[in-house]
Formats: C-alpha cells, sequence, structure tokens
C-alpha cells in the first residue's frame, strides 16, 4: 500500500493532516484551543456523531473529510480516520510542555456508563473492555470502534483505557464512550497554570 502523508503545523495547538492510500483520502483539520466547532464527512452518519462528540465535549474544533472505499465497507474508513487524527493531535500538542498529561471521564447516558482515562505518555496503548450489545448502529459496525481508538492511540502516542460500566443500547454505550474520550482529552489537554512551561515528566521529555 502507498501512503502519502502531508503534514503542516503553526505556533498555535493547530494542525493539518493529509493521509491518502489506495483505500481512503482523508484531511484532518484541528485547533486543541477551539470552542467544539465541526465539520464531518465520512460517509457514516453515526460515525460522523461520534466524532462530533469529541469536538463538541473536548472543545476541539475539528474538521474531518474522507473519501473511502465504503463500498467494501466501513473498516477502512473507520480505522485511516482514528490513524490521521492521531497524527494531527501529535503536531498539535508538541512537545507537551504544561499541560496536565493525565485526563478521565465518567459520562452516563441513560442506561448507559463509561470511562475513560488517558495519558499524553508518548507510549501507545490501548485497554478496552467493552462488550456492545449490537454489532450494529446504523451503518456503523461497533467492532470498529476499537480499530478507531487503536489507530488513535498508536499515531497520537498516549495510553487510553476504555470502559464500558453498564450498558443495554449499543447507541448509548458508544455515545458515553466518544464523550468520555472527549471529557478525558479536555483534562489531558488543559494547561496547567502550577507547571507553565514544564513538561510534565521526570524525564523531562514526553
Amino acid at each position: 500500500m502507498t501512503t502519502a502523508l502531508s503534514v503542516s503545523a503553526s505556533a498555535d495547538r493547530t494542525a493539518e493532516v493529509s493521509r491518502n492510500t489506495a483505500e481512503t483520502r482523508i484531511t484532518v483539520r484541528i485547533n486543541l484551543d477551539g470552542s467544539g466547532k465541526a465539520q464531518l464527512a465520512t460517509g457514516i452518519g453515526f460515525f460522523d456523531h461520534m466524532l462530533d462528540q469529541i469536538a463538541r465535549h473536548g472543545l476541539i474544533d475539528l474538521d474531518i473529510d474522507c473519501q473511502g472505499d465504503l463500498h467494501i465497507d466501513g473498516h477502512h474508513t473507520v480505522e485511516d480516520v482514528g490513524i490521521t487524527l492521531g497524527q494531527a493531535f501529535a503536531v498539535a500538542v508538541g512537545d507537551k510542555r504544561g499541560i496536565r498529561r493525565y485526563g478521565h471521564a465518567y459520562v452516563p447516558l441513560d442506561e448507559a456508563l463509561s470511562r475513560v482515562v488517558v495519558d499524553f505518555s508518548g507510549r501507545p496503548g490501548l485497554h478496552m473492555d467493552v462488550k456492545f450489545s449490537s454489532g450494529m448502529v446504523g451503518a456503523f459496525d461497533t467492532q470498529l470502534t476499537w480499530e478507531f481508538f487503536q489507530g488513535f492511540v498508536n499515531h497520537a502516542g498516549v495510553t487510553l483505557h476504555i470502559d464500558n460500566l453498564k450498558g443495554v443500547n449499543a447507541h448509548h454505550q458508544a455515545e458515553t464512550i466518544f464523550k468520555a474520550f472527549a471529557r478525558a482529552l479536555r483534562a489531558a489537554l488543559e494547561r496547567d497554570p502550577r507547571a507553565a512551561g514544564v513538561i510534565p515528566s521526570t524525564k523531562g521529555s514526553l
């Protein structure tokens, strides 16, 4: 597979990454200090709805355009958006100087409850315990939730723990996961006024 990657960053916590392969053509633009605005076009309605949760509840401006091989299925689209979003985060967050680094959140939606914990450690790792009650939500295959987050952590360089603690409705389960992920990101990426300019690690780098 041939992959073409284009990356641009600025002094602000923003980034634009384009990733083109034989399976997907994706452009991601993010502003980590945004207001939660989103423009999303992946071709999978429920996936766009979940990405909107990341923007809205993480206060991240997010623009994602993806043209994928949906005539096959949604796998390449969802996984490659996770990869490209992770790459954009890695660029935008920079050396992580002055951030809180860790974040966690519990989010309920009716009967469902999820917990997400994130560490901008520089070490990719995903630990996910979710038993979806249904294989599909609209045109979204719930198995691809893992693929999205695996792609993200591998390229953002974060450790991520996701646990769906309760839930019988797959839509609710997924939405609590993505909302909790957004809130955990928001907490981890927040600038710490007591540690301005300091890299949050005893090693001196992340």
